[in-house]
């Protein structure tokens, strides 16, 4: 049996089904099989590292999320699930959520090195928010998110032990503790301490040796870029089925069998990786690519593939900078005003299927809450339909208030990208009466870090600014990047009553209370407009013809969360 992408909507109860049938899929002769698959993305490849501000944002999500395994990873209707081919995490009885890892004692990267405790250490520290310097005691590491991480209070780990306690702060009991250490959020510990020239991490961290510590945040922020035709691949030790091989502009991002994996070996030696920028019709009219998972309006070769197209649990939206131009509220509350969204849904947001509650069935009117929970009406009712169509009027008004006329706002995204450049189009087309000048500033070099430097003035992307595949059943990424002292919050917004909502919604478990806060979250919100939601981003995987196990994914790990064991048939 061949579990193929149908060309109908990605439903939940179809992804369930095409799952059931991949697990009896391959069994053909073996002559059959094809030795390599070419996989292509809509994002760019700059870095090993996932979890900075701009390698969030990049495509690493996407590509390594079976070379950089770690205790869970995000499965097909977008929950972490448990890895138990790194080891086991358990709850163990005490005051505070406390959870024992234990690594597989066969866990061992692919250089050799044995996977330890370390290699936690360094993740908690880097993405903990803990170690700050400076008069505005700015994070040494530049983290995209410190969602759970920061409500960790130690992580108790004997250099180069297979075991480590992570004991939460009190009243911290984090409700997605088990998405923590999970794919792509695990870095090699031991590389960071060869490069740094440090004996190891988990001293230092241990210690708070903020100069030592230093140090390993420098290598951490940067020393894992990836550079076409540049790349050392003894920095980049996998974990995983796969390793990274070589990385060209000409050749893709290579991935091989990593014949140190310890797990059940992937059933295809080699998946080369595409960036944004190829041309994935024609490679994949010249057979060297079989997979593509893109966002919805984007070039995907046609004959000869299944289409899918679906919404993602990412959610399309318009991140604002708050200094500069767009400074004052009443400016961004202008812009959102003008902004055509339920025009925008009918037109971009929902190509090729149609859903009628949840899920990408609507515009968007919650930052807080997703679309397909039972909290989302009550809470997404804040919105009282003031910006589903153009109020030039109020606008203007906003503008006046704020002794504000002819802003020029830039938007940046990720380029080419013709739904988004038509969608910046459009706003600017409805905007302009209301005297708002907005210009494309989309990119094929744009990094959301752009706004954190008044390089643009908006970006138009996913959850958390992401120009690709994005979300989850979680909504940590969402929340964070309205959080104050976290790198996904570009924008600089600042409120500490949102902080604070943020805050308790990570740990919050009664329905009420979520609603409660939820619902005050989003008329601050609405009020001080850090951003503006449009719709849930739809995208669209195709599949070769003979492609066997590929199963679409709505999160940010996108279709190759599970590409070990993708089959193709000839």
């Amino acid at each position: 049996m061949h579990a193929r992408v149908g060309v109908s909507r990605a439903t939940t109860a179809v992804v369930a089904a095409v799952v059931a049938g991949s697990v009896v899929a391959g069994c053909s002769p073996a002559e059959d099989q094809i030795p390599s698959i070419g996989y292509g993305i809509d994002n760019v490849l700059t870095t090993y590292n996932a979890r900075t501000v701009d390698g969030a944002a990049s495509g690493a999500r996407q590509a390594f999320p079976r070379v950089q395994t770690g205790f869970a990873y995000l499965g097909p209707e977008g929950e972490a699930l448990a890895d138990n081919d790194i080891g086991s995490a358990t709850v163990v009885p005490a005051e505070s959520l406390t959870v024992r890892y234990v690594i597989a004692p066969q866990a061992v990267y692919s250089d050799g090195v044995p996977m330890t405790c370390d290699d936690l250490v360094l993740t908690w520290a880097s993405n903990s928010g803990r170690f700050v310097a400076g008069e505005n005691d700015l994070p040494l590491f530049d983290a995209a998110s410190t969602a759970g991480y920061r409500d960790i209070d130690t992580v108790d780990c004997t250099a180069g032990s297979k075991e480590a306690t992570v004991t939460f702060r009190a009243g911290r009991s984090y409700t997605d503790w088990r998405s923590l250490f999970g794919a792509t959020d695990i870095l090699p510990a031991h590389v960071a301490a060869r490069v740094t020239g440090i004996p190891d991490v988990v001293a230092p961290i241990a210690a708070g040796d903020l100069d030592t510590v230093r140090r390993i945040a420098d290598f951490w922020n940067t020393g894992w870029s990836l550079v076409p035709g540049a790349i050392d691949t003894s920095l980049l030790p996998s974990n995983g089925p796969y390793r990274v091989d070589s990385y060209t502009s000409d050749g893709g991002l290579v991935l091989v069998a990593n014949d140190k994996w310890w797990g059940i070996a992937p059933a295809t030696e080699r998946i080369i990786v595409w960036p944004k920028g190829t041309d994935v019709p024609a490679r994949g009219d010249s057979g060297e690519l079989e997979v593509a998972d893109q966002g919805a309006g984007a070039a995907v070769p046609g004959e000869g593939f299944e289409r899918t197209d679906f919404p993602s649990k990412g959610i399309e939206q318009l991140t604002f900078a708050t200094s500069g131009t767009l400074a004052p509220s009443a400016v961004r509350r202008a812009l959102a005003l003008c902004s055509p969204r339920a025009q925008l849904f009918d037109e971009y947001g929902h190509p090729g299927f149609d859903e009628s509650s949840g899920t990408g069935s609507a515009v968007v009117d919650s930052r807080l809450v997703q679309p397909d929970t039972l909290l989302y009406p009550p809470v997404a009712a804040t919105a009282a339909g003031r910006f589903l169509q153009p109020d030039i009027v109020t606008a203007t008004a906003e503008l006046a208030g704020a002794g504000v006329s002819n802003p020029t706002v830039r938007i940046g995204y990720l380029a080419p990208d013709a739904r988004r450049s038509e969608i910046v189009a459009d706003i600017a087309a409805a905007c302009g009466p209301a005297g708002i000048i907005v210009q494309d500033a989309g990119s094929p070099d744009f990094e959301p870090s752009a706004l954190r430097t008044g390089s643009v003035d908006a970006i138009l992307g996913s959850t958390a600014s992401a120009p690709g595949a994005a979300g989850s059943v979680s909504d940590a990424s969402a929340h964070d990047s309205l959080h104050s002292r976290t790198g996904n919050n570009v924008g600089g917004y600042t409120n500490t009553r949102i902080d604070a909502i943020v805050d308790q919604l990570a740990v919050e478990t009664s329905d009420a209370t979520q609603l409660a806060i939820a619902t005050e979250g989003e008329n601050v919100l609405w009020n001080d407009m850090p951003s503006l939601p449009l719709f849930n981003s739809p995208r669209t995987v195709v599949a070769a013809e003979g492609m066997d196990n590929v199963v679409v994914n709505p999160t940010a790990a996108g279709s190759g969360w599970n590409m070990d064991r993708w089959i193709l048939l000839r």
